[in-house]
């Protein structure tokens, strides 16, 4: 069942919508909870206490960073103010072991950040919060401007990056590299969040 798992890391004061539009397109259609979803959500943080998002609620992980498993489908770098503390130094093996196994890589506003900081975008398009902050956070360890991309968010060789308002482009591209759902029930899902009920079905 693992390799069926999407792993979203949750560091403290983690922002909590950067993940709900992905997390419910896993689990549920237009109109109830999928019976046999394709993938299952799971939590991982530093350790097997409660994490705390910036808006103060509460999220139990499933695993820590000592007993997660090594077979996932997806790991989810969800943006935050922790990629600011030190505990981002337990991350980066993680992360490195994902791509040297091929696995997809989703990050987020300060998840972006944090990839650059580590040296994982040097390789691949991408985009984040800005290359200004990009370069300032990744410093000499970031050495690939030239593949800064000024979108919501850009997909290349299954690493998906985004800037924090880029949450509905960065859920499409990870819907579609994990092939969730057919490209048009994807798409739909996009524009009906994008748009609106209102402006998709006038009366």
């Amino acid at each position: 069942m693992a390799s069926k798992e999407i792993l979203y890391i949750l560091l403290p004061d983690f922002a909590s919508h950067e993940m709900v539009y992905l997390m419910e397109a896993i689990s549920s259609d237009e109109q109830q909870l999928k019976a046999n979803p394709k993938y299952i959500n799971k939590i991982i943080a530093p350790a097997m206490e409660p994490v705390t998002a910036i808006g103060g609620f509460r999220v139990l992980p499933d695993y820590s960073f000592e007993n997660m498993p090594d077979d996932y489908a997806a790991l989810i770098l969800v943006g935050g103010y922790g990629w600011l503390t030190p505990v981002v130094d337990m991350v980066t093996p993680i992360v490195r072991k994902a791509l040297d196994k091929g696995i997809i890589v989703g990050a987020i506003c300060n998840g972006a950040s944090f990839m650059a900081k580590c040296g994982f975008l040097n390789n691949v398009k991408h985009t984040g919060n800005g290359l200004n902050q990009l370069k300032m956070w990744g410093g000499n360890n970031y050495t690939n401007s030239d593949g800064y991309i000024h979108k919501q968010a850009v997909s290349d060789a299954k690493i998906v990056t985004a800037n924090g308002s880029g949450v509905l482009e960065f859920t499409k591209e990870l819907l579609s590299l994990l092939e969730n759902d057919t490209p048009e029930r994807i798409e739909m899902y996009y524009q009906f969040n994008k748009q609106g009920f209102c402006a998709l079905f006038p009366e």
